[in-house]
């Protein structure tokens, strides 16, 4: 089994497993969030035919330019969203082989204080995984109380999120990580050794938002579906318990193993599998993987086969990706 380059510059998460459970590698694959290319390399030194690298950051594409050349034309990279994967499919040959999904921020743009993912270095407050549309300075100071801690909630599983809220608003304008970062800190307790840094949630929930991270998934998990020929394989990384939860329901309702109701809930029309699992749980990280890579420790893996099923259309909702607006009832 073979790895990523060992030049790479990051540690893609889970490749081995990624690998070993989409084995035999051929055919054209989409690594549709490229990032530093990791999974893409190890795509083709596993025996893809050709890589499709689609990332809506085009700073993540030119830092391939070192390397890139050494795959010829077996790699080729577009700027653009995976949630327009099948057009893209469809602008270089057609359906596709396999596709690799690895979701949420790279350790690259964290890395990047500039970017301003990040609460442990002091940047701008961007958070932008492009270069277009607006900033996370924007929305912590242009949102207002209610649709702040709505954000965190929902998007950060932030139970403090309407005290956040409310500090962050007295507190404006904001304009760095850090200056967030400490109101953040002042509303929650102190952290403990062996917990994450409490401002964990709020800046992933205002990252989320940002990007519109849900809303690509729910269409991205769609464009997937209609992007791979029958026999193609589907995987996908997640970091998020949310996000998570959303790929598993996406492959529960698209293979059918979600259930046919009870006598509390109306049972539901059958519709052909588009998908069988290949992955029955989620997989996880190993010991000597969380040795090496210690980011590795939320992540999950699952991988789905495609069938000869026509695509259908499913809406965010029922992956449980509902926008923010909900009741702020059970907030502290």
């Amino acid at each position: 089994m073979q790895a990523a380059a060992p030049n790479a510059p990051h540690v893609p998460v889970l490749l081995d497993p990624l690998l070993q459970a989409v084995a035999p590698v051929a055919g054209t694959w989409i690594d549709g969030t490229f990032g530093a290319g990791g999974y893409a390399r190890g795509l083709l030194a596993a025996g893809a035919a050709r890589v499709i690298g689609i990332d809506r950051d085009p700073t993540a594409l030119r830092l391939a330019d070192p390397w890139a050349g050494e795959w010829g034309g077996r790699l080729v990279r577009v700027e653009g969203t995976f949630s327009d994967m099948d057009r893209i499919a469809d602008d270089h040959g057609g359906p596709v082989d396999g596709v690799v999904l690895d979701l949420g921020v790279s350790s690259m743009q964290i890395d990047q204080p500039d970017r301003g993912f990040s609460f442990q270095k002091d940047g701008p407050l961007d958070m932008r995984m492009g270069a277009d549309g607006p900033t996370a300075a924007d929305l912590v100071n242009g949102a207002s109380e209610a649709q702040l801690a709505d954000i965190l909630y929902h998007y950060g599983e932030e139970r403090a999120s309407r005290r956040i809220a409310r500090a962050i608003v007295a507190a404006r304008p904001l304009t760095t990580t850090l200056a967030l970062a400490s109101v953040i800190e002042r509303c929650l307790p102190r952290q403990k050794p062996g917990q994450s840094h409490p401002a964990t949630r709020s800046f992933q929930a205002l990252r989320i938002a940002v990007n519109d991270e849900f809303g690509q998934l729910a269409e991205g998990l769609s464009a997937a579906e209609r992007a791979l020929k029958p026999g193609g394989l589907l995987a996908v990384v997640t970091f998020h318990s949310i996000e998570d939860r959303a790929v598993k329901r996406f492959f529960q309702i698209r293979s059918g193993a979600e259930g046919q109701g009870s006598r509390h809930a109306p049972s539901k029309a059958a519709t052909e599998p588009a998908f069988t699992l290949v992955t029955r749980r989620a997989v996880g990280p190993d010991d000597s993987e969380l040795a090496r890579n210690p980011r590795a420790r939320s992540a999950k893996l699952r991988v789905a086969r495609r069938t000869a099923a026509p695509a259908q259309p499913l809406a965010a909702a029922a992956l449980g990706l509902a926008g923010v607006g909900a009741s702020h009832a059970r907030r502290t």
